[in-house]
């Protein structure tokens, strides 16, 4: 039997503000000042591991916050490059064993624009939604993710940027349904918006959800800037129920509504990312379906090739297919990008390392699922819904 790690007690350093580590070195009669050298150390570079680290601290007050404290949540575990080096995959190992993923890609300056650094990160470890395009899905629902395990992907990647590199934009669209862990991301999106520690303006930064519409309400109440990204991948319910589970408790119609109100109320354009998949949702009447959810709405539609996944009867849409149905989408005036994978031979996309980890399921278990894909989809292009329940870990 193999023995289960021990989770380490201490909370992470990261996952607190400045205003609560200056509480915790007064309640030890320091002056709050410490609190911003450590947040300097934490965030400069993302380089320091210990207290020692940070030569202005006593050598005994850097013991007990050693003591108290983790300086980090997360172990490299993997750290693999392609593009030229421009897509950096980690694989992260937590406390207790789960391992989350996140992406580093780097766009080099063009004549037209700046460079950008984008930094795609987990907020849960596994998910619950089971979208079955997803490598994520099929490893389930583990956990979620405590906010240093999320702000510690972002400052494992800063440790690994060259002289003069900066993220400059973070995507909350690793592992996980963010808004089903909504409280841990929005502190956070506040961490990374903090002027001492990333500092990273909110409009940098977008959140994205499969469609969990009490979480969409609750962010427009709140009013945030940062961008809303809906994975809505088809605008048919019957179709959608398949490649989205989460459909058959909010449907996409509901969804949009949501999305629209947010837009409305924050004057911020919501994103909505399809992963396109051939013969499946890449027709004229997905694409018509599609326009007439959207048309007159404050929206921008991303087209994305399907990442191949295992145990998948699927493969990505030809180019030719993704560019007519982008066609379709402007003719109706909505402005719409198709993005090009990065990072394919590194399996880049979300979960598909911490799945080859995990190892390949049995035979027999591929091929029935693999029958119950193709079966769901031939029923979902005829219009038949589904009647299978929603899964566990979605209550919202």
């Amino acid at each position: 039997m193999t023995e289960r790690p021990r989770v380490d007690p201490r909370p992470g350093l990261s996952g607190l503000s400045t205003a609560d580590l200056a509480a915790w070195f007064e309640a030890r009669g320091e002056p709050a000042y410490r609190a911003r050298q450590v947040v300097t150390a934490l965030w400069s570079g993302g380089t320091a591991t210990r207290a020692a680290d940070v030569t202005t601290l006593p050598r005994s007050l850097a013991a007990a916050l050693d003591e108290a404290f983790r300086w980090t949540t997360v172990t490299d575990d993997a750290v693999v490059v392609s593009d030229g080096g421009n897509t950096e995959k980690a694989l992260h190992r937590l406390a207790d064993g789960a391992t989350i993923e996140s992406v580093l890609m780097h766009y080099p300056a063009t004549a037209a624009r700046r460079a950008r650094h984008t930094l795609c990160i987990s907020s849960q470890a596994g998910c619950a939604v089971g979208c079955p395009f997803c490598a994520t899905g099929e490893l389930g629902f583990g956990r979620d993710l405590e906010t240093s395990e999320i702000l510690d992907q972002v400052r494992s990647a800063i440790s690994r940027m060259g002289p003069g590199e900066r993220l400059t934009n973070i995507v909350f669209m690793g592992m996980g349904e963010p808004l089903l862990n909504l409280d841990r991301v929005l502190e956070s999106v506040a961490a990374l918006n903090d002027k001492d520690r990333l500092g990273l303006g909110a409009r940098h930064i977008t959140v994205s959800t499969s469609g969990v519409v009490p979480g969409i309400r609750r962010l427009t109440a709140l009013g945030p800037q940062f961008t809303l990204a809906i994975s809505i991948h088809a605008a048919r319910d019957a179709l959608r129920d398949v490649l989205v589970p989460l459909n058959r408790r909010w449907p996409v119609a509901e969804v949009v509504a949501a999305a629209r109100d947010h837009a409305r109320a924050t004057g911020r354009r919501v994103s909505y990312e399809v992963t396109m998949i051939g013969g499946v949702n890449d027709t004229d009447a997905d694409a018509d379906a599609l326009a007439n959810l959207l048309r007159g709405d404050l929206a921008h539609v991303n087209l994305i090739p399907m990442n191949p996944v295992a145990h998948t009867p699927w493969k990505a849409s030809p180019m030719p297919v993704i560019e007519r149905f982008a066609a379709h989408l402007k003719e109706a005036g909505i402005p719409v990008t198709v993005r090009r994978n990065r990072g394919v031979e590194i399996g880049a996309a979300c979960g598909q390392l911490a799945a080859e980890r995990a190892g390949a399921p049995a035979a027999p278990a591929v091929a029935r699922r693999r029958q119950r894909l193709e079966a769901a989809s031939v029923r979902a292009l005829r219009g038949e819904r589904s009647d299978e329940p929603v899964l566990a870990g979605v209550e919202a």
